[in-house]
């Protein structure tokens, strides 16, 4: 491990701790994983050990915390591929690691990133030894990255965001702040308003490139599932929210309520954001008749609320609905990405919360001419003039798709500048 001479104090006292802490991480580890938050066949990936052996030539290292960042990373992963290299993507939740074995490229690897204590670093970047390391968006563990860094690895901090609040709190600790995150090579911030926050606390080489997310593959979906859903469904009017959390549902169910007035049919769809809200949801149905997915309810004709608490079927019920409500909207998390319903003609409703994809969400509201929801009776009147003009809902998806594809480019505008930084290697 790399001396710590030299570092702030804020970055000398976290090697300390973490070094503390190394006897008690196998333990910490097994109580997670009995919690079903690690994987107990793979501990070993987060120690640092792996039986997998590093592939030959030249291996680029990419790092997403968990399910966006991975699947924002996707179609850049198959360009690195192309270009002859050997890609490592490493990740930190157990959800992650699932749909990474479902969609990631032949030959890319995926292992557990290791714990940020110094021994499982070490082992983790003497088996690998990377010869670049790409963290994508925010995700920065200080002993992994200044480990690599003073190995000699080239590192960027791809899709790169960070939010106020958070630059906020780094400004905290400038010293710390500049020592960490001025051990990338280039960041490549989505945005104008990202790229001033890098700068200001100490980034070298920022660049803006737009998001990875406006360039990746529309989600998946099962066929057999979605004819068994339109089946289900028939001419029901349907509404859909997608990716909800606690705080939404109660507004969005509401609206629902209104919407019977005039759809009395209506279904409504609820996509938790966590799967495992769905028995709460349920029950916070109450007397409107709930069905959930992960139960193998069906949809019956008297189900007026429809939990889907599964995971990785978003691209299902995205191509079910003419629009939906987006989630993390209506409570101050950012929102979700809107990219993945707009590519699919699904046009969108959200919430004043959209600093996770300012830029997203403003181009494909534009492109749509509406879209600003705040409360229940807002979600109603817009979702009742979609459903009693099918054309109208018809057009704002096609709206929605446009607007998104002019977000497109940063995966091409990303390897350009990667590649520029190899040659200076």
């Amino acid at each position: 491990m790399a001396s710590v001479t030299g570092l702030p104090l804020g970055l000398r006292l976290w090697r300390g701790f973490t070094a503390a802490a190394t006897p008690f991480a196998s333990l910490l580890l097994a109580r997670r994983a009995g919690r079903g938050k690690e994987d107990h066949s793979r501990l070993a990936e987060r120690l640092g050990v792996s039986q997998i052996a590093r592939p030959p030539g030249r291996l680029i290292w990419i790092h997403g915390a968990s399910v966006g960042e991975s699947l924002a990373a996707l179609p850049l992963i198959e360009k690195l591929q192309a270009g002859g290299n050997a890609v490592l993507v490493t990740s930190g939740t157990v959800t992650s690691a699932k749909i990474m074995r479902q969609r990631l490229p032949w030959g890319a690897i995926h292992q557990y990133v290791p714990l940020d204590i110094p021994r499982a670093v070490t082992r983790f970047l003497d088996h690998w030894k990377p010869d670049a390391g790409l963290f994508v968006e925010s995700d920065l563990w200080p002993n992994l990255i200044l480990e690599a860094s003073a190995r000699g690895v080239r590192l960027a901090l791809i899709n790169a965001r960070i939010s106020e609040h958070s630059a906020k709190g780094w400004r905290r600790f400038p010293r710390s702040a500049q020592r960490l995150i001025g051990a990338f090579d280039a960041v490549l911030a989505q945005d104008e308003e990202i790229a001033a926050r890098f700068a200001a606390l100490g980034a070298r080489n920022v660049m803006v490139v737009g998001s990875l997310k406006a360039d990746a593959p529309p989600l998946a979906c099962d066929a057999p599932a979605l004819e068994a859903l339109k089946a289900q469904i028939g001419a029901r009017p349907l509404m859909l929210a997608a990716q909800t959390h606690p705080g939404e549902d109660e507004t969005v169910l509401p609206a629902h309520d209104i919407m019977r007035g005039k759809f009395p049919d209506l279904l409504t769809i609820l996509v938790p954001r966590h799967p495992e809200r769905g028995p709460a949801l349920a029950e916070l149905c109450g007397a409107r008749k709930p069905a959930r997915r992960a139960a193998g309810e069906q949809i019956g004709a008297d189900t007026q609320v429809y939990i889907a608490d599964t995971l990785g079927e978003l691209g299902l019920f995205y191509r079910l609905a003419p629009f939906c409500f987006i989630g993390g909207t209506l409570v101050a998390l950012g929102g979700h990405n809107p990219l993945e319903p707009a590519v699919l003609n699904c046009a969108i409703l959200a919430g004043p919360y959209r600093a996770s994809a300012a830029k997203a969400y403003e181009a494909i509201i534009k492109a749509q001419t509406f879209g600003d929801v705040l409360t229940s009776g807002d979600i109603a009147r817009r979702a009742g003039q979609l459903l009693s003009d099918p054309d109208m809902a018809r057009k704002a998806g096609i709206a929605a798709a446009a607007g998104a594809a002019t977000q497109a480019g940063a995966v091409a505008r990303t390897i350009a500048v990667l590649e520029k930084l190899h040659a200076r290697a």
